[in-house]
This record gives structure tokens, C-alpha cells and sequence, in this order.
């Protein structure tokens, strides 16, 4: 690969920074995406089409974490590989990825058009937002799938073949152009009622044109990476294949189960009516600009981590690891800290609704201080899948999702109610750094001897 200087030799604090900001500008502006479509909606002042862009984007969710099982799981099977000086190995691996994702995205798209209804009720959709909630499933799974799998699964090989600059502009104009396109087909092209209609099209398209960018930029780093445009399906090792969904499958789950947690916390939240289930919407995306800027640290330092562990570079794996921890943990706190004060302005930006509003404060106050502790779980799941843990990170994703979250949030909802729901996650995610980290140390000073 071309870029081994900045793997093997760069100062542990440059090599992050090339990795891992233009990450976070590409995560920023996917956050600024998905903010957007909630601002615009917002700007109808109906919160039943806010509501059903909140339950629709579990299942826009579900199709994402098909690309984690390719991108993830192939990204790192193929760093390490390039670590260890296999680069015709990981180009097979490269090619193998590309091509899986796209058959799964499509298979993915086929099953939710056969089951959408029945889908859509189970997620808790009313008949004041079923109709909404189709429209935006329609545009951006159905028709959407392949672009929406294959722009977010070929940056992440991209990125860990040291091409962080160039998959996050690709992904960074995705986002814009969706910014940009959101407008004009809600307020312009489409008729009074059809905002919802406008934003699912908008995504769909500009997923289309950045994966078209994807196509373009990997055609033209052909002869300096490992990276290929897939002409068929490329036969890999049975251990390739074990280590890739080893890794692929597990960042893929934990989507799932965050999704899961998502529908778990519609449905509790809807049961208090649609005005708190448009506020918790609001609030949940708001809570993915701390976690996705956190997420953009994390992304940078995998393929770090990941190539010197192929290497055997013991000592460059530790600082990276430590830097970017620091980094994550000082944003999120910032984070708390403006969300606690701010909180009004922040989600009065999005509704005028006083209503809504008053509940959105609640909820953003209560939850914002699980940030910090949600911040260290993640860091050590992403370390996990660099050094090959995968079962360790599926691991990590079911204790915090299924045996955590899930029952502490029921059994709060139960006991104190729609404040019980507010605070569910603080709890969970403290529990949750305690556990992390302790099975970080005892893995780690295992895989040390």
C-alpha cells in the first residue's frame, strides 16, 4: 500500500489527526444531514410527520448496518493484511467485500417492500403517520438499498487503505447535496403534505450520486491500493472468511441492536402519546452529534490500530488507543454541558410546538449525561474489531443492548414512568463503561502474554 509511512512512522498525534478529521467533517455533515431532515420537517409544525421519519429511520438503520458487516469487517480483514505484507490477499478481500454488500443491500431492499405494513405496525406507526412512514421507507430502503449500502460500505475500505481524505469527501457531499435537495422537494417540486415524501427522495438521491463518486475515486486509486471494482464474486480463504464476518457481523449487530434499542424506546414513548414520541425523535438525533464525532475519532484510529497490530507494533497500538480516548471523552462532556444549558434553544430549533418543545427539554436534560460513559463503550468496541475481538465486541453489543438498556429502560418506564424513560440511559450506559472496561483490561492483558 501506498500509504505505509503514515501506518508505521508518522507521530502517533499527526497520524490520528489525517486519519480521523476528515472522518469527523464527514460525520459532522452526515449529522448536519440528518438534522436537516428533521429541521425541515419540523418547519411543517406537524409532529406526526416528525414522528414517522423517527419510526422510518429504524429500518433506514437496519439496511446501514448491512454495510458495517462489509466495511468494518472486510476494512479490517484487509488493513491487517496490508500489515502483515499479504496485499494480493487483501485485494481479493477488497473485491469480496464490494461485491457482497451490493447482493445483500438488494436482498435487504426485496424483503422490507414484501413486509412493510406489517413492519411499520410493529414499530409502532399510528394511522396518523403510517402513510408518512411509508413514503420515507419507500425512497430511501427500497428504492434506495444499493446506494445507500455501497456509499457507506466503500468509504470504510477507502479509509482503512489510508484514504480518510478522499472517503470523507465523498461522504461529507452525499450529505451536502441531501442538504441541499431536501428544500427543494419538500417546499417546491411536491405538493402540501408531501414533506416527508420530498426528504426520502432527497436521501435517495444523494446516496445515488455518492456512490457514483465512490465508483469514480475507486477506479482511479486501482494501481496505488488494494482497492477493486468487483466483476464477480472473488473466492477468499475459509480463515479470511471467518475473521471477516467474525468482525463484520458483530459491528453489524450492534447497529441492529441500537436499532432495536430505538423501536424499544418508540414504543414506550409512544405509548404517552405522539406529541412525547416527536420529541423523543428530535432528541435522538440530537444526541448523534456527540456520538458521531466520537464515532469519526473512532474510525480514524481502527485502521491504525488495525495495521500495527498485523505489524506487531505493540507500543504505536497503546498511544493511539490513549489519544483517542481523551479526545472522545473531552467532547462528550462539552457536549453535556451545552445540551444542559442550551436545551431549549436547541430543540426549539426544530419545532415551535411549545408542547413538544417542553417534553424535548426533558428528555435531551436527562439523557445527556449518559454521553461520557456511552462515548467509552464505543471506543473500546471499535479497539475490539482492530485487533480482530470480534466475538468481544458482539459480546460488548449484547450486554449493553440486550441485558442493560432494554430491561433497564422497561423496568424505569414502568416504576417512574415517562421520567423513568428519561433517565433509563444514564443508568444503562454507566453500568455499561464499568463492564466495557473491564473486559477491556482482562482481554487485553491476555492477548499481551
Amino acid at each position: 500500500m501506498e500509504k505505509n509511512e503514515l501506518f508505521e512512522n508518522m507521530k502517533p498525534s499527526k497520524a490520528l489527526a489525517v486519519m480521523a478529521l476528515p472522518t469527523i467533517a464527514s460525520q459532522v455533515v452526515i449529522l448536519i444531514y440528518n438534522l436537516a431532515d428533521t429541521w425541515y420537517i419540523g418547519r411543517t409544525n406537524n409532529p406526526y410527520m416528525i414522528a414517522a421519519s423517527s419510526l422510518a429511520l429504524t429500518i433506514y438503520l437496519a439496511i446501514v448496518a448491512l454495510s458495517n458487516v462489509f466495511g468494518v469487517g472486510g476494512g479490517s480483514l484487509m488493513v491487517r493484511l496490508a500489515g502483515e505484507k499479504k496485499e494480493a490477499d487483501a485485494r481479493k478481500v477488497a473485491s469480496y467485500s464490494v461485491a457482497m454488500a451490493a447482493i445483500s443491500a438488494i436482498a435487504f431492499s426485496l424483503l422490507v417492500l414484501l413486509f412493510m405494513n406489517p413492519l411499520l405496525g410493529f414499530l409502532g406507526a399510528s394511522e396518523n403517520t403510517l402513510l408518512y412512514a411509508r413514503q420515507y421507507v419507500l425512497t430511501t430502503t427500497v428504492l434506495g438499498g444499493l446506494p445507500t449500502v455501497m456509499s457507506m460500505c466503500m468509504p470504510q475500505l477507502l479509509r482503512n487503505a489510508g484514504y480518510s481524505k478522499e472517503a470523507g469527501i465523498g461522504v461529507g457531499m452525499g450529505s451536502l447535496l441531501n442538504v441541499a435537495l431536501d428544500p427543494l422537494f419538500m417546499f417546491v417540486l411536491l405538493p402540501r403534505g408531501s414533506e416527508v415524501l420530498g426528504a426520502g427522495i432527497a436521501t435517495m438521491l444523494s446516496n445515488v450520486c455518492s456512490f457514483a463518486y465512490f465508483i469514480i475515486m475507486y477506479r482511479k486509486l486501482r494501481e496505488k491500493t488494494v482497492l477493486v471494482l468487483p466483476c464477480r464474486i472473488e473466492r477468499i480463504a475459509a480463515d479470511y472468511k471467518r475473521s471477516l464476518y467474525s468482525v463484520g457481523i458483530p459491528a453489524a449487530f450492534a447497529i441492529f441492536l441500537y436499532d432495536l434499542v430505538t423501536i424499544v424506546i418508540n414504543r414506550l414513548t409512544a405509548s404517552y402519546g405522539d406529541i412525547p414520541l416527536a420529541a423523543m425523535g428530535i432528541v435522538l438525533k440530537l444526541e448523534r452529534i456527540p456520538i458521531n464525532i466520537g464515532l469519526g475519532v473512532c474510525l480514524g484510529m481502527v485502521p491504525l490500530i488495525a495495521y500495527n497490530y498485523g505489524s506487531g507494533n505493540r507500543e504505536r497500538m497503546k498511544q493511539f488507543f490513549s489519544l483517542s480516548r481523551i479526545v472522545i471523552l473531552g467532547f462528550s462532556c462539552v457536549c453535556v454541558i451545552l445540551f444542559w444549558l442550551f436545551a431549549r434553544i436547541i430543540v426549539g430549533a426544530f419545532i415551535s410546538d411549545e408542547e413538544t418543545i417542553l417534553q424535548g427539554i426533558s428528555f435531551l436534560r436527562g439523557r445527556c449525561f449518559s454521553l461520557p460513559f456511552m462515548m467509552i463503550g464505543y471506543h473500546i468496541v471499535n479497539y475490539m474489531n482492530a485487533v480482530n475481538q470480534g466475538k468481544v465486541s458482539l459480546l460488548l453489543a449484547i450486554i449493553r443492548h440486550i441485558l442493560l438498556i432494554i430491561p433497564i429502560t422497561i423496568l424505569m418506564n414502568r416504576i417512574w414512568g415517562i421520567a423513568g424513560l428519561t433517565w433509563a440511559q444514564l443508568v444503562s450506559d454507566f453500568l455499561n463503561a464499568l463492564i466495557a472496561m473491564g473486559i477491556f483490561v482482562r482481554v487485553d492483558s491476555k492477548r499481551v502474554e
